[in-house]
């Protein structure tokens, strides 16, 4: 079955692992078919600080007008981002903070504790890079840039199932171990997963 997929590479450097990984996904999944839109953050025009928390709600610039529209329009959601002090880059928090608005992603309720999940029927999946190993985030870290954006973020927002692919311990990794990963990108593209 044919998606509609939104690739979103969270890191500011263009010229980065993730951004090569994006374009290998992106490439994956048109290649196979699946209605494919790629966004880069770093080429994004908008202030990442949300001033007024949800007391007063900024004006969203136009670039955030799209991603809004973006996220609709895709059946999956692909996030890739470094993990940066066991978290996501500032970029992308901020993105995360400016689009994924109350009575957007999420509407609380007003007489108890829950809330409703505005962005169910959507999937997910997170690829992300570290320098460190699995089992150092894992056991010593918990796990938090990961827990994060799968339980905190896409899944409050009722995204659902979310996939995870880490690639680890990039400093030590070889060229060969990299274009592996890029190829392993390419074939989650084509499966849309």
């Amino acid at each position: 079955m044919k998606k509609k997929i939104l690739v979103i590479n969270g890191h500011p450097n263009d010229e980065s692992l993730c951004a090569s990984l994006a374009l290998s996904y992106f490439q994956g999944a048109e290649q196979a078919g699946h209605e494919v839109k790629l966004t880069h953050l770093s080429r994004l025009s908008f202030d990442p600080i949300l001033h007024k928390g949800y007391l007063k709600i900024q004006e969203l610039e136009p670039d955030l007008v799209q991603a809004q529209k973006d996220i609709l329009w895709a059946d999956h959601l692909v996030f890739i981002y470094p993990i940066w002090w066991s978290s996501v880059p500032a970029l992308l928090k901020g993105f995360l903070d400016r689009v994924l608005l109350p009575g957007f992603a999420f509407k609380y309720h007003k007489n108890d504790p829950f809330w409703d999940k505005l962005l169910k029927g959507r999937t997910g999946r997170i690829i992300l890079t570290t320098d460190a190993p699995w089992f150092w985030n894992l056991l010593v870290n918990w796990d938090p840039a990961i827990r994060t954006m799968k339980k905190g973020v896409l899944e409050f927002c009722g995204i659902k199932p979310v996939g995870v692919t880490q690639y680890d311990s990039l400093k030590s990794r070889k060229p060969e171990d990299i274009k592996k990963y890029l190829q392993k990108t390419f074939e989650l593209g084509r499966k849309a997963v």
